[in-house]
C-alpha cells in the first residue's frame, strides 16, 4: 500500500511539473542582428549591412578614435540606439532608406577613420541599447556641458515632441580635462548677421537694438530665451542660426554691446543634453564602464541586449 501511495504521489508530482512547464512563457529566441539600408550622399548609390558592420564608421566620425576603448564603447551603445530609434520613426524618408551618411539627415559616419580601437568598441558593446521603460530613447550627446549638463531636453534642445524624463542635470566631469576654448569661450556677431538671424527664424524683424539680453534660463543656468529688439526667440534655435561652432552653447556667462557688435562669453560646447564625450572620456579613465557611464548621464534607463 505505502508503495502504491509512494507512486501516486510521483505521479500526481510530475504531472505538476509538466502542466506547469505548459504554464511558463516560452523563452523567446535571440532577436537577429538587423541589416539596414545606408544612403551613401557622397555617391548617391545605397548599401546593405549589418548593423554592426554600419557602426564602426559612426563611432569614428563622432568621436576621436584614439579616445579611450570605454568612452568609445559609450558611444557606440548611444549610436546604436539612436540608429535603431531613428529606423523606428521612419528612417531616411528622403532616400527611403533606414539611414543616410549624412549628419543633417542621420549621424555622421566615416569609415576611413575606424581603427581597431573602435572596432572593439562596437564588438564589446554587441546588441546593447538604451531603453526608458521599454521605448528606446533619444540617444543625444554633444562634445562638453560646462559645469553642469542640461537638466531636461527642452532646455538645451527645446524639444518637446515626446517627455524625456531619462535626461537630467548632472557635473560634467569632463571639465577638468576639455580643451580651454571648451572652459571659456567668447564670439562676437554684428547686430546685422543677429536680425539676420532673427529673422530666419521668425519671419519678423526685430528692428534697432543695441544689446541682446537672456529673457529666461533653465534650471542648469543654460539661455532659454534671448530678448532681440521688439522680439524674444527661442535660445537653442537662435544659436544654430548663428552658428554653432561660433555661439558654442546656451551656458552664456555674459553679453556685451559695442559699435554694432554683441559679444556673448561663455562655457561648454553643444546643447548639453545627454552624454558629454569629454565627461564620457574622464570617466573612462577613472575606470568606468560603458554602462557606468550611460548611467551617469542617463537616469532610470536600462541597456538592453537587442540580439
Amino acid at each position: 500500500m505505502r508503495r502504491k501511495i509512494g507512486t501516486l504521489i510521483a505521479t500526481l508530482l510530475l504531472l505538476s511539473a509538466v502542466l506547469e512547464g505548459c504554464r511558463a512563457p516560452a523563452r523567446r529566441p535571440a532577436a537577429e542582428e538587423p541589416t539596414i539600408s545606408l544612403y551613401i550622399n557622397q555617391t548617391g548609390e545605397v548599401k546593405r549591412m549589418k548593423i554592426e558592420e554600419y557602426l564602426p564608421g559612426v563611432v569614428a566620425a563622432e568621436m576621436e578614435p584614439t579616445w579611450p576603448l570605454n568612452a568609445l564603447a559609450a558611444q557606440a551603445i548611444l549610436a546604436r540606439t539612436f540608429t535603431m530609434k531613428k529606423i523606428q520613426e521612419g528612417g531616411v524618408k528622403a532616400h527611403g532608406t533606414d539611414a543616410s551618411t549624412s549628419v543633417e539627415e542621420f549621424q555622421a559616419y566615416d569609415p576611413t577613420r575606424v581603427n581597431d580601437n573602435v572596432r572593439r568598441a562596437v564588438e564589446m558593446t554587441r546588441g546593447q541599447v538604451i531603453k526608458y521603460k521599454g521605448d528606446y530613447v533619444n540617444a543625444w550627446f554633444y562634445a562638453s556641458g560646462g559645469p553642469r549638463t542640461a537638466a531636461s531636453a527642452v532646455e538645451g534642445l527645446n524639444f518637446n515632441r515626446e517627455p524625456a524624463p531619462y535626461i537630467q542635470s548632472v557635473p560634467d566631469p569632463g571639465m577638468a580635462i576639455t580643451t580651454p576654448e571648451n572652459k571659456s569661450w567668447t564670439a562676437t556677431f554684428t547686430n546685422a548677421e543677429i536680425a539676420a538671424a532673427v529673422r530666419k527664424l521668425t519671419g519678423q524683424d526685430p528692428g534697432p537694438f543695441t544689446s541682446v539680453n537672456i529673457e529666461a534660463k533653465g534650471p542648469s543656468g543654460r539661455a532659454t530665451k534671448f530678448k532681440v529688439g521688439r522680439l524674444t526667440v527661442d535660445a537653442p534655435a537662435l544659436r544654430l542660426a548663428l552658428g554653432n561652432d561660433r555661439l558654442r552653447s546656451t551656458l552664456i556667462t555674459g553679453i556685451t554691446a559695442d559699435g554694432g557688435r554683441v559679444t556673448f562669453k561663455g562655457q561648454g560646447y553643444g546643447h548639453g543634453v545627454g552624454m558629454s564625450q569629454w565627461g564620457a572620456r574622464a570617466l573612462a579613465e577613472q575606470g568606468k564602464s560603458p554602462q557606468e557611464i550611460i548611467k551617469y548621464f542617463f537616469k532610470d534607463v536600462e541597456l538592453v541586449k537587442a540580439w
